[in-house]
């Protein structure tokens, strides 16, 4: 088939790897993992996003989720434009920052008390700090594959064993800070278990992503999270649901509405910001009260609360509350699933997977739905970066990578989720003729 011209992509590549490190201003739109050439965007409406060659894609990114309500939505804009002419930012609290709150209050009853931030890392970042501050303990446990942003003591990977620390998971990051940090298997029930009866009295929090969604979708085996609420009530330890992806994303109340897991603390980006920069973390009120101005730990932004932001969240959230938002973008984002697992399967490619919560979905090339960083890594990850290019040569842009989820919007109802299955249908077909 007849590639694209992307002269323009290739020419902007090139030109901005003289000034910013890969070329790239966040390391996976570099495309190092899939290969070939970062496509530059232009503009982008609904379903659809245009590179600076005029390509036209069926966006399956969304902005890495907070494009929920599909790109450049005309309630969306129009805040963002009556907010900006009102002044970029005052340095000083506003109205729209009550409102925000209260609406994340009434939707998710578990964040109390919550402050806002500019980004998602630094929500981890602070939460980590408050759960630090009021257990006046200094360890911490992630579970691998999970990322909870570029947080010096969550750039973590596994250490030997089960119940070694941790050692950096990149250049910059002293010794000392990762030996705070606890990495166990993702919905490894006995490892918890375990960890917890040989550190659980110093153990200040657990954070985890609910479902996974930084090492493709994984979700979480039954009782895993439930063992998590268990251990940290027991310990007197902080128990932190990282929502940054999947807060009003994969149902109205995140995935503590869906399981029923009440955890302490939450933070919170992405859809949150309605794809301006924009996060949050709260939680109980007896803990987020150790936050300065009245507690001992100390938090602060400039930009925290930005007018423009808030009111960018604020007309996105309430467009998703509205009803049936959530069961509809559920039953097209499954139904787009089992289409493509049809059409592995009449392609002949039997080791192909996919699976959906909310507008959030996983593509693995393997046998069995993964339970886990080993299990993702185990998958056919040379096959994928077929599947991707044969996608994207057919309009269509995936995640650049075998380990990120991806993401649908209402807006890909009809015939976007048609022109999805229809080049997965092709695509499927040529990994199949050269298999």
């Amino acid at each position: 088939m007849t590639q694209p011209n992307i002269n323009k992509s290739e020419a902007l590549f090139a030109q901005a790897q003289h000034t910013i490190p890969g070329g790239v201003n966040s390391p996976v739109r570099a495309f190092r993992s899939v290969g070939g050439t970062p496509r530059f965007f232009a503009r982008a409406q609904g379903p659809y996003v245009w590179d600076a060659d005029g390509n036209r894609y069926v966006d399956t990114i969304c902005s890495w989720g907070p494009a929920i309500v599909g790109h450049a939505h005309p309630e969306v804009i129009s805040a963002v434009q009556k907010a900006a002419e009102g002044g970029l930012s005052f340095g000083a609290p506003t109205e729209g920052e009550v409102t925000l709150a209260e609406w994340v209050r009434e939707h998710l009853p578990s964040m109390e008390m919550m402050r806002l931030t500019s980004s998602g890392t630094e929500a981890t970042m602070s939460a980590i700090r408050v759960a630090r501050g009021y257990t006046g303990r200094s360890k911490i446990v992630k579970f691998e594959g999970c990322y909870h942003g570029h947080v010096d003591s969550l750039l973590v990977k596994a250490g030997s064993g089960l119940l070694t620390f941790g050692n950096p998971d990149s250049a910059g990051i002293p010794p000392s800070f990762a030996a705070e940090t606890i990495v166990l298997d993702y919905n490894d029930i006995e490892g918890v278990k375990a960890c917890f009866a040989a550190h659980g009295s110093d153990i200040a929090a657990v954070i985890v992503e609910p479902i996974a969604g930084n090492m493709n979708l994984v979700r979480p085996v039954a009782g895993f999270l439930e063992t998590l609420r268990e251990q940290c009530s027991a310990a007197g330890s902080v128990l932190i649901f990282d929502e940054v992806m999947t807060g009003f994303r994969v149902g109205p109340q995140g995935v503590q509405g869906l399981t029923g897991i009440r955890p302490d603390l939450t933070t919170l980006g992405k859809v949150i910001g309605g794809g301006m920069p924009m996060g949050a973390f709260g939680g109980r009120k007896d803990i987020m009260q150790v936050v300065a101005p009245i507690g001992p730990v100390y938090q602060a932004g400039t930009l925290s609360g930005n007018p423009v932001a808030v009111a960018a969240g604020l007309a996105t959230l309430r467009i998703v509350s509205q009803p049936h938002f959530f069961t509809r973008l559920t039953a097209l984002t499954a139904e787009l699933m089992s289409g493509l697992e049809h059409a592995a399967r009449n392609a002949g490619l039997t080791a192909f997977r996919a699976d959906s919560v909310g507008g959030m979905f996983g593509l693995y090339f393997s046998e069995a739905l993964p339970k886990s960083l080993s299990d993702v890594s185990a998958s056919n990850r040379e096959r994928f970066n077929r599947f991707f290019h044969a996608m994207l040569a057919r309009g269509v842009y995936l995640a650049p990578s075998a380990y990120e989820a991806g993401f649908l919007s209402i807006q890909h109802e009809g015939e976007p989720a048609q022109e999805i299955l229809r080049a997965a249908q092709a695509s499927f077909a040529e990994l199949a003729g050269t298999h």
